[in-house]
């Protein structure tokens, strides 16, 4: 392909986003399918695109993808909501993840025969909700805002606990394995210090904004360097970058709400205003929606159509496994949820998307296993694809409910009694 016909692809499918985007309300379709499928006609479907050339490219793209996603994520909430419905939302994610991994490890065990440990590794793999995906529908569907808290509380803590468990199996197959209390610590520590981290470096960051660069030219480039720093010293240390980006947004998004006086008093700063805020948020929006783009697209032109097809019994099995240990969780869990309702209850059990973590995580675990685990690629793709759109049906149910809401009268008022 030469270099005005990827200019041409590049513009296409740039269009193509926003027209999906924009259209979702009135399609229900959401836009990550669409370019999922737009990816798949590139490249399995009509072959215009090679997936050789995107090879490493991928799984930077989704990371950067989520770490803009997750910081735009923590820009939009209030942390004081976080903590009114962190119990439901850390209580829904840990059992989510829980019920899938082992529903999906006795499929996975009674279809294949494979050993208790590979089984393992495919329910720890496939477990975890996309916070990529979620964020972004439930902005478009325009959920209530405990719905989205809760919602985007159990994805983060599921990918997290994604990214440990995988990495503890896989470490047992060398000498020297490590315990469960290695691992619990493991995550205590990698919390404990990410939330630390994006604290200080929120407050940093917002008094340097201030003082010295917000009439700069720039900044908002400069912002996005300190959370790409901020995501890469993380990991370096052995925290979660993840975490940290999603805390660096909530302390840049909150410091506005803290009483001025105090803050004068004690750190010698000023809160950012409102017009910060909102130069930042729209700037990284823009940026997250260019790079959402390509990922997706990516995720299509180098699926493998026919692993999906070889290994769709697989696949079905796993995703009724997934759908069961959803409702399961949602219903263990749902005297924890502050103020949600029924319908949104149901709304939640059909959020369910995989996404980044999942490729990278099918990926690093077909490797590090060998030939035993060589089908989890195709067959993560397949559950990709699946549970996104298992999304469209959530939203047309969602959209319905809106509509019954906003036709049914109120009820009139009781006459009033006279003694």
């Amino acid at each position: 392909m030469d270099l005005t016909a990827v200019f041409g692809l590049l513009g296409g499918l740039l269009v193509l986003a926003f027209a999906a985007n924009k259209l979702f309300h009135r399609t229900r379709v959401p836009d990550v399918v669409v370019l999922m499928v737009a990816g798949m006609l590139l490249g399995p479907v009509l072959e215009w695109v090679k997936p050789a050339w995107f090879e490493g490219i991928t799984p930077i793209f989704g990371t950067l993808a989520l770490i803009l996603i997750l910081f735009e994520g923590g820009l939009e909430l209030d942390v004081r909501d976080c903590l009114h419905h962190f119990p439901g939302g850390l209580l829904l994610g840990a059992l989510v993840y829980a019920f899938s991994l082992g529903l999906i490890l006795l499929v996975v065990r009674l279809a294949l025969g494979v050993s208790w440990t590979s089984a393992l590794l495919v329910g720890a793999v496939l477990g975890c909700v996309s916070v990529a995906v979620v964020l972004p529908v439930l902005q478009q569907i325009q959920v209530r805002e405990p719905v989205r808290v809760t919602l985007m509380l159990e994805g983060s803590l599921g990918e997290v606990l994604a990214v440990l468990i995988v990495g503890f199996f896989l470490d047992l197959t060398y000498p020297g394995s490590p315990a469960v209390g290695d691992f619990l610590g493991r995550l205590i520590y990698e919390v404990g210090l990410s939330l630390i981290l994006a604290v200080a470096v929120g407050w940093l960051w917002s008094r340097l904004l201030l003082r010295v660069l917000a009439e700069q030219r720039f900044w908002h480039v400069l912002t996005f360097a300190v959370l790409l720093l901020l995501y890469a010293g993380a990991q370096a240390m052995g925290a979660s970058g993840l975490i940290a980006v999603l805390g660096f947004g909530l302390t840049l998004a909150n410091l506005p709400g803290i009483d001025r006086k105090m803050v004068e008093t004690t750190f010698g700063l000023e809160a950012p205003t409102e017009e910060h805020h909102e130069k930042i948020l729209t700037f990284h929006s823009e940026l997250s929606f260019l790079v959402r783009t390509f990922f997706f697209v990516l995720i299509g032109v180098v699926v493998n159509l026919s692993g999906m097809v070889r290994h769709l019994p697989l696949v079905l099995g796993i995703l009724g496994a997934l759908f069961l240990a959803r409702l399961l969780a949602i219903q263990a869990s749902r005297w924890a949820w502050q103020g949600i309702e029924a319908h949104e209850r149901e709304l939640a059990l059909w959020l369910l998307p995989r996404g980044l973590i999942t490729i990278v995580l099918a990926l690093q675990v077909a490797e590090g296993r060998g030939q035993e685990l060589a089908f989890l690629p195709a067959t993560a793709f397949g559950i990709i694809l699946l549970t996104n759109l298992a999304v469209i049906y959530g939203s047309v149910r969602a959209r319905r409910h809106a509509q019954e809401v906003a036709t049914t009268p109120a009820p009139e008022p009781a006459p009033e009694t006279q003694d």
